[in-house]
């Protein structure tokens, strides 16, 4: 793996989706999404429920980032 300095330009790039990965993007996305409606179902409306979503978010992000810059060789 290249040093975090030598990836800057890269991981702040825009990257075009390739052949695939559209729907893989989309089965994440729907995946949290109703994972998203079993919390807010159940778990009462806090600061904790808030922290779950925001966090489930982060990780659609993330998981988006390992489709898009893993397979290009570029994280």
């Amino acid at each position: 793996m290249l040093p975090l300095i030598d990836r800057i330009e890269t991981l702040f790039t825009y990257h075009a989706p390739l052949t695939g990965q559209p729907e893989r993007y989309q089965l994440i996305r729907e995946s949290a999404k109703a994972l998203a409606r079993v919390i807010i179902q159940n778990t009462p409306s806090s600061a904790d429920q808030s922290a779950a979503i925001r966090k489930l978010r982060e990780c659609v992000m993330t998981a988006n980032a390992a489709i898009a810059l893993e397979e290009r060789g570029c994280s």
